[in-house]
């Protein structure tokens, strides 16, 4: 008998772990080859995970609930293969080498160099001994149960050398992922501090505690809830969304320029192709594509629209990768990418748009799937809404929304003067992270795409 490692396999870019969901086959159940052994998920989609072998159960490691690291064994599974023998090996004896107690002049060479390295030698030892134990016991606070957010080692230290302790250390805001307090923001506020720093800090520490006691009295208690009231417990997906919106505010200034757009030539043209196309090539063509089209030549035109931030950094993607938003049955929403959607035509987009909305509402994405967007579409006409002010996808740098499309009189100007007419009218609203991208970059591409959209000219024989 064999004993076979189950991995808790890599699920796509930027993925470092995930949480074992259920387990569909229990210890001392027999699995075959390629058969669902558990369901597991990670920030980015639900995946079944098939058994590498045929064999039996034989040790589960991680229950349900649990958050595992990619690449650590989850469980092991028994077959019937032959155990290959491996060959004993005898170790060599090492001897111990004597250890010899320090003499008393050496322990004091050490005691010595200890406290030369400590700030301030000219202070007593025993002062000097306190003001040791009382670093090293605010480090060791940083990372204890009572934190609710993780500090990198580089900002512990820092910490510790500014004699910030835990209590001050969660005072600071933080730019980074999921609100983490990065390297510059520890600085900026060690920058910052003066000698009143601490009056400062206990007034704003009694202010943010009445404010939560105020909040704490604001929020209705579990015995006031009616009896007609729901309460209904976000689900995995739903938390994660949360999270992300709320960090997605958290690091960027969020900007939000609109452009109204003369869409009436896409309408006609989509109503007299919309049969013929489906005939012969199975698509549905909607007006999707056509958006991310106009939007690609868009993003070429300005580059820098097609951006990430890392810390003081702004890196250039070279790769085109559009997301699109998809609400899904359940309520939630998921962005599926494509990739590299430069390089398609309207009809490679039409069918990449129609296949991944079609797998996104039956759950059948791979992880590379949804991620590594690069810039994000959001229809939000089709929820019957005329504009919207999105929240940009995150570390993307702008997202555009559209509305619906609707008739409406529109001054028309023509070489014998100004007309009245009815046109098909959509709002476009573009938000933005105003670190990266100003009012002249956002505004100018908003209008670059719908100089695009009014200009389209497609003939008609398909």
């Amino acid at each position: 008998m064999a004993i076979v490692d189950l991995i808790m396999p890599k699920m796509g870019e930027s993925i470092i772990e995930a949480t074992i969901l259920k387990w569909v086959k229990q210890v001392g159940e027999t699995v075959d080859m390629d058969e669902t052994i558990l369901e597991i998920a990670t920030d980015k989609v639900d995946s079944e995970i098939p058994s590498p072998v045929q064999g039996v159960v034989k040790e589960i490691l991680f229950k349900e609930g649990d958050v595992v690291e990619i690449g650590k064994v989850i469980a092991r599974i028994e077959n019937d293969a032959p155990q290959a023998s491996e060959p004993k090996v005898e170790q060599p004896k090492v001897e111990q080498p004597k250890v010899e107690p320090l003499k008393e002049a050496q322990v004091e060479v050490v005691q010595t160099a200890a406290v030369e390295e400590v700030p301030f030698v000219s202070q007593p030892q025993t002062v000097v001994t306190n003001q040791v134990t009382e670093v090293a016991s605010k480090v060791s606070n940083y990372s204890n149960d009572t934190s609710k957010r993780f500090y990198s080692p580089l900002v512990k230290s820092i910490a510790s050398k500014e004699n910030i302790g835990l209590e001050e250390l969660e005072q600071i805001p933080g730019s980074g992922a999921k609100g983490r307090v990065t390297k510059k923001d520890i600085l900026a506020y060690v920058g910052n501090r003066t000698a009143g720093a601490s009056v400062q800090n206990s007034s704003s520490k009694a202010v943010a505690n009445a404010s939560q006691v105020s909040m704490d009295q604001e929020k209705p208690a579990i015995q006031s809830l009616g009896g007609a009231d729901e309460i209904i417990q976000m689900d995995r997906m739903r938390k994660l969304i949360a999270d992300h919106m709320v960090m997605s505010k958290r690091t960027s200034p969020h900007v939000t320029s609109f452009v109204e757009a003369d869409v009436t030539e896409i309408v006609n043209w989509r109503n007299a192709v919309k049969g013929p196309f489906l005939k012969k090539y199975g698509e549905k063509i909607t007006f999707t594509p056509i958006f991310m089209e106009a939007v690609v030549r868009a993003i070429r035109d300005f580059p820098l629209i097609n951006v990430a931030v890392d810390e003081d950094k702004i890196i250039v993607k070279k790769n085109l990768n559009l997301g699109m938003a998809t609400a899904l049955p359940s309520g939630n929403l998921i962005v599926p990418v494509i990739k590299n959607a430069d390089h398609l035509n309207l009809l490679g987009l039409t069918k990449s748009v129609n296949d991944l909305a079609n797998r996104a509402r039956t759950n059948a994405l791979k992880p590379d799937e949804i991620s590594g967007g690069t810039f994000t579409l959001t229809n939000v006409g089709t929820f019957g809404n005329v504009m919207g002010t999105p929240i940009i996808n995150q570390p993307q740098v702008a997202i555009l929304a559209v509305g619906a499309i609707r008739k409406k009189p529109v001054v028309i100007e023509t070489e014998s003067g100004d007309t009245i007419g009815i046109r098909h009218m959509m709002f476009m609203s573009l938000s933005y992270d105003h670190r990266v991208v100003d009012g002249f970059l956002g505004g100018s591409f908003l209008r670059r795409i719908g100089d695009y959209l009014e200009s389209f000219k497609r003939d008609y024989n398909i």
